[in-house]
């Protein structure tokens, strides 16, 4: 018999690493190894969460297919977070295209880590920076928790949880 699993889907840049901030308070991705910054606590908490939950990253990096970043970047960038801290695999979406099934706001990396894990998303929690991330959550059935970084952005569906910092998941997930 198949044991099904839960899985906590962390969005990268915002919520895991420090993104940079434009003067008009939007969130910038980060280009480099060299500017990535994991946020204080985030270890010590996903290694108390990965006892019970798989930990994944998704990630939209469309700067790839603009120009304004390498795949190579963001590899490694993703490799440091693999090393550093306990995730069982980073999906990343490079396409721009609005309409691509794994490009956040759609649900399709959940949809492709949950057939691959046997994941069941009922059980499952997304954690994001952004209103894309808490609708991918929300199209795959999973428990939404929005980080409110105060972008200047709308928040276009509602999450389950808001809280302001990534220490404030300690309290949810009683860790």
């Amino acid at each position: 018999m198949v044991k099904i699993k839960k899985a906590i889907f962390f969005d990268r840049d915002g919520t895991i690493i420090k993104s940079n901030i434009s003067k008009d308070k939007k969130p910038i991705a980060i280009k480099t190894l060299k500017e990535c910054k994991i946020f204080p606590s985030v270890s010590k908490i996903l290694n108390e969460l990965k006892k019970e939950y798989l930990i994944f990253l998704i990630t939209n990096q469309p700067d790839v297919f603009r120009k304004k970043n390498t795949k190579k970047n963001v590899l490694k960038i993703n490799n440091f977070l693999l090393k550093k801290l306990p995730i069982k695999k980073i999906y990343t979406c490079y396409c721009e295209n609005k309409k691509c099934r794994f490009r956040k706001p759609n649900n399709g990396m959940l949809i492709k880590a949950s057939k691959k894990y046997k994941i069941n998303l009922s059980k499952s929690f997304v954690v994001g920076d952004r209103w894309k991330d808490i609708n991918a959550g929300k199209l795959s059935k999973c428990t939404t928790i929005f980080i409110n970084k105060k972008y200047n952005e709308k928040i276009r569906i509602k999450p389950d949880y808001y809280i302001k910092s990534f220490y404030q998941l300690k309290k949810i997930f009683k860790v």
